[in-house]
């Protein structure tokens, strides 16, 4: 071994078994501070009739811009809307996970697409000095900017983000589990796609492309059966592959057997058999993405059936008590994902 060969084998970081190789994600190749325009191509409602939420999907061309052929699944893109805040100053970039495959909408990387819900609120004290009478509607900035755009707007775009919520780049090495919440969903389409569905006909991956032979497992959760997204799409990927299973866990609606409603850890831990063997094998990767908070439940319901290992990192100042007595603050503090957790909250 040459002595360059060396140093560098020695400065690479042990890695554990199961542990995944990511590939390479590049990274802000358009900075927030000089967006480039893309331009909306569509824009539809993707939640049911009845939901309380407004949740578009919506696909912006990037074509000729550096922001082209740049992106992989499970990285965000920037968005930054005109305008000024109440200081006078420009708004500033908000993030929004890509729903695309690496390839695009269109199997070039020239469009990509987004899953955006407006933000509609009532006004609530953030601080001492907020009036706590103050109950006016408050509506998202950014949310709302992109959802109201039409078909041939442009849109100020930056990035892309983010360079460990990927799959890996043998995807047939692993299995997945893969946890959603709301538009933490978006990721899992773009996943989805790359393993199962692949680049339509005539893009340049197209005739090498094989769809992935892992055990996928995606669960949803979501308030009503209402507010599921891409929900037609996942149910007819799991009819064609038998090796994917798409589930839902819905919280405020009882279930079909009678049973009261669920969060997703609840769903986890009802119908543990079917997932007790996926944890235990050193082969799978949980992915986690959603509201802020989500990981709670499932890192207690992990713990709590001995079923963390390899998964996450318990500090010893843990060790005896009880998972189920572990605090959201002991948790932030001493419990974290390893390299075979992936996680994404907002």
């Amino acid at each position: 071994m040459s002595t360059v060969s060396a140093a560098n084998a020695e400065s690479e970081p042990t890695r554990l078994p199961g542990e995944p190789i990511l590939p390479e994600a590049r990274m802000h190749v358009i900075l927030p501070t000089a967006p480039v325009n893309g331009k909306v191509v569509h824009s539809k409602l993707c939640t049911k009739s009845k939901s309380a939420s407004f949740v578009r999907h919506v696909c912006v061309d990037v074509s000729g811009t550096p922001l082209e052929g740049s992106w992989v699944a499970g990285q965000s893109f920037g968005v930054i809307p005109p305008g000024t805040d109440a200081n006078g100053k420009p708004h500033k970039v908000r993030l929004y996970s890509i729903a695309s495959p690496g390839y695009g909408e269109d199997g070039f990387g020239k469009i990509l697409s987004t899953t955006c819900k407006r933000l509609l609120s009532e006004r609530e004290p953030q601080t001492v000095k907020d009036d706590p009478t103050e109950h006016r509607l408050f509506i998202g900035m950014c949310s709302n900017y992109v959802c109201d755009l039409r078909e041939g707007d442009t849109i100020p775009v930056a990035g892309p983000a983010g360079k460990r919520f990927i799959l890996p780049t043998d995807r047939n090495a692993h299995d997945y589990l893969l946890l959603a919440t709301g538009t933490g969903i978006a990721p899992f389409r773009g996943f989805i796609h790359e393993l199962f569905v692949g680049p339509p006909a005539g893009s340049p991956l197209h005739a090498t492309w094989r769809p992935c032979t892992s055990r996928v497992h995606l669960v949803m959760g979501t308030p009503y059966t209402s507010d599921l997204i891409y929900d037609d799409f996942f149910r007819q990927v799991a009819k064609q592959h038998t090796n994917f299973a798409y589930h839902t866990a819905i919280s405020r609606e009882a279930r079909l057997d009678g049973g009261k409603g669920e969060y997703i850890h609840h769903y986890l831990d009802r119908t543990l058999p079917q997932f007790d063997e996926l944890l235990r094998n050193e082969r799978t990767l949980i992915y986690i993405c959603g509201l802020a908070g989500m990981q709670v439940g499932v890192f207690q319901t992990l713990a709590q059936r001995g079923l963390h290992g390899g998964f996450l990192d318990v500090q010893a100042e843990l060790a005896g008590i009880p998972p189920q007595e572990w605090t959201p603050e002991q948790m932030k503090r001493r419990v974290h994902a390893t390299r075979r957790c992936m996680l994404e909250v907002y």
